[in-house]
């Protein structure tokens, strides 16, 4: 079986060390859609290095190496195409600010694997710590189609639940680059999908399609700047389900509830649609946890 359920869970965290500097941050906020205007005060935070700002997503591509949606797949017991293969859910906890160069050590293991009877379903979990202690926790959701069916636990329900009730707070629009996804991938996804027109066809896709974390990117860019002022060392988590594809050029809807109590962090909730395509789904979920 091309996923094996038992081996994935049973193996010990591969762990690699990394290490990132101010330019890594710079070229990953560039490819998420920063720096327009360019000489906006508020771009200039994460752009320019004498004041940059590190936000929290660039968790998921320190260090420059494959993403958990990559990683999952060269876990033990599995062996899978990648044509078949589609990012679910991110979830990132921040236990301090991401520093805007550093050294860690970044520890994975799959911690789940569910049956979903069309698709399996991996969650791979990774640890950063470095010498001053836990810096973040990363999981990624990947489905893999056509390889459920072994009577394995079913696990949470992968439907998106509705957005909240009455009418957003706030909409924001974020126009995205004909070449964003061809810039977001030099930050270390180098998926075929995102840039090779021959593959996404092959993959079920008209033409490439961003990567899902780009626009994760670009929707927490869009919430920090929109209701914490560019604070970034505020968000605590930040959490979302990929409910569709975008295509680089295209514009992001994105539709922000004010944030409501829970305990000592704020919680906002977040849906994201693509406007030229009718506003069809592509981020559901979405909660930004903050201080």
């Amino acid at each position: 079986m091309p996923v094996d359920a038992a081996e994935a869970l049973a193996a010990a965290p591969r762990v690699r060390e990394i290490a990132w500097e101010h330019k890594d941050v710079q070229l990953y906020h560039l490819g998420i859609g920063a720096g327009l205007p360019a000489t906006d005060p508020r771009e200039l935070r994460y752009t320019l290095e004498s004041r940059l700002h590190v936000l929290p997503s660039f968790a998921t591509v320190a260090g420059a190496g494959a993403p958990g949606v990559i990683g999952a797949l060269s876990a033990p017991g599995v062996d899978v195409d990648l044509a078949h293969v589609l990012h679910g859910g991110q979830r990132l906890r921040l236990h301090r600010p991401v520093p805007a160069r550093g050294r860690a050590s970044a520890a994975s293991r799959v911690v789940a694997v569910y049956d979903k009877g069309t698709a399996a379903v991996l969650v791979l979990r990774t640890e950063v710590t470095d010498a001053d202690g836990p810096l973040w926790t990363d999981e990624a959701e990947v489905f893999v189609r056509g390889e459920g069916g072994w009577g394995g636990e079913r696990g949470p329900s992968g439907r998106p639940s509705p957005p909240p009730a009455g009418p957003p707070d706030h909409v924001v629009e974020r126009t995205l680059r004909e070449d964003q996804a061809l810039l977001y991938r030099l930050s270390g996804d180098a998926n075929p999908l995102h840039a090779d027109p021959e593959f996404a066809v092959r993959a079920g896709f008209e033409r490439p399609v961003l990567h899902g974390l780009c626009t994760y990117g670009a929707t927490l860019k869009a919430v920090v700047d929109t209701l914490l002022d560019g604070e970034v060392t505020r968000v605590r988590e930040y959490r979302t389900k990929f409910t569709g594809v975008v295509y680089p050029g295209e514009t992001l809807r994105l539709r922000m509830w004010s944030p409501v109590r829970s305990g000592e962090m704020r919680e906002a909730r977040v849906a994201v649609s693509v406007v030229e395509r009718g506003d069809a789904s592509v981020l559901a979920d979405t909660v930004v946890r903050y201080a």
